[in-house]
């Protein structure tokens, strides 16, 4: 999780929403990451969650990501988790949770039946981060 707080803080300094997610194979090596770039490749899809994914599945060779794990800074939204529930990934970590676009406030189930979730590690960090980007964005 805290290679993920340091790839959303990369975010931060490009000027992205901070968000950043590592994916881990068997719990030891990690196999994909990304953070934020929707504003950079002009992409609406261009979520952290979405790279990482991208970068395990080419990674693997394969599209699902049974026995890995994601570690992301904020809680994914509907798309993001519509794309882990078709990659079966084993767990979802996340770290602060998103009160307005979180995936938890639209479709609960949305994520594969099997798919663990865990929150709130390093939450406190991650809302900070985000915090402090908008409140930089209003200034």
């Amino acid at each position: 999780m805290h290679k993920a707080l340091l790839l959303a803080e990369e975010a931060f300094q490009n000027d992205e929403i901070p968000v950043g997610a590592v994916i881990v194979a068997e719990g030891k090596k990690i196999i994909g990451k990304g953070f934020n770039q929707t504003e950079k490749l002009t992409d609406v899809t261009a979520h952290a969650e979405i790279l990482a994914l991208t970068a395990a599945s080419n990674f693997l060779g394969g599209k699902y990501l049974k026995d890995c794990t994601l570690y992301v800074t904020l809680e994914p939204c509907v798309m993001c988790a519509g794309a882990l529930a078709w990659s079966q990934i084993s767990t979802v970590v996340y770290g602060a949770a998103d009160k307005k676009r979180g995936f938890s406030l639209w479709t609960p189930g949305v994520l594969h039946p099997k798919t663990q979730v865990i929150t709130g590690i390093l939450g406190e960090e991650s809302e900070r981060l985000m915090k402090s980007f908008f409140r930089k964005l209003r200034t």
